[in-house]
């Protein structure tokens, strides 16, 4: 590319209104001004964030895709598990949206418990599901992956996309690289996440990864195993202390 060339399209780049510049965010240096604005919205993002959700837990999050509807049994599964985590004594977090996310959040409400969700600003405006106690709305993915990661002692993943894998993904990352603690991940729905759990038994024997890295990880069908794993690997690992509300049981820490 040309001086000239480069110099051009430094100077449409300048010319884009500020409401604009997040869509440009990740395609390259922009001017300082416009870098400078960018990193102040994050930090906004932060801050409200930690505000909002720093007495709401503990927490398990549940990933999972948008898209399934409330006919669908992975949507009922994902009932299911909101309304158990609940009664565990756990706040329910999710992404805040439809589908799945709004399956856990319904659980939770079901019995009673807290439920919290973490929306995010989409070219196709997703907006938050109606059984949401408390939510905010983000416009950085990375903003929003860090809260539904910080609060939470466990991880459910439900069946989804490039989305749920992502946040799969970081999660698992985050723990094999203890940049947060051992907390239990459980995928729901052996037959969905199948060919996932061969290829991670492949990248074990290719040393890509340890086989160790695969404890972190439980694949099941079942509640009340998951239920059960979260109870050994999060509750009793995270000494998690129980107190009595008026209508049901709550974790300390909240």
């Amino acid at each position: 590319m040309s001086t000239e060339t480069a110099t051009e399209n430094a100077q449409s780049i300048e010319q884009v209104p500020a409401h604009r510049e997040e869509r440009f965010f990740l395609q390259g240096p922009h001017s300082r001004g416009s870098e400078l604005r960018t990193v102040f919205r994050i930090m906004r993002e932060f801050i409200k964030g930690f505000r909002v959700l720093h007495f709401v837990g503990p927490c398990v999050t549940v990933f999972g895709s948008a898209r399934f509807t409330e006919t669908h049994r992975y949507y009922a599964l994902a009932r299911t598990m909101g309304a158990r985590l609940s009664q565990m004594g756990f706040t329910v977090m999710t992404g805040g949206g439809p589908g799945i996310m709004e399956a856990a959040n319904r659980g939770a409400k079901d019995v009673g418990g807290p439920s919290i969700g973490c929306n995010i600003l989409l070219p196709k405006e997703q907006s938050p599901n109606p059984y949401l106690d408390r939510w905010l709305t983000f416009r950085y993915f990375f903003v929003r992956k860090v809260m539904l990661v910080k609060y939470s002692y466990a991880y459910i993943v439900m069946p989804g996309g490039f989305g749920t894998m992502d946040e799969f993904f970081e999660s698992i990352t985050l723990i094999q690289t203890k940049k947060i603690k051992d907390f239990p991940i459980v995928l729901m729905g052996k037959e969905y996440w199948k060919p996932l759990s061969d290829l991670l038994a492949r990248m074990a024997d290719e040393g890509t990864i340890d086989q160790a890295d695969l404890q972190h990880v439980l694949m099941t069908d079942s509640v009340d195993e998951a239920i059960a794993h979260i109870e050994s690997r999060a509750v009793q690992q995270f000494g998690l202390i129980r107190k009595r509300h008026p209508s049901r049981s709550r974790f300390l820490g909240e």
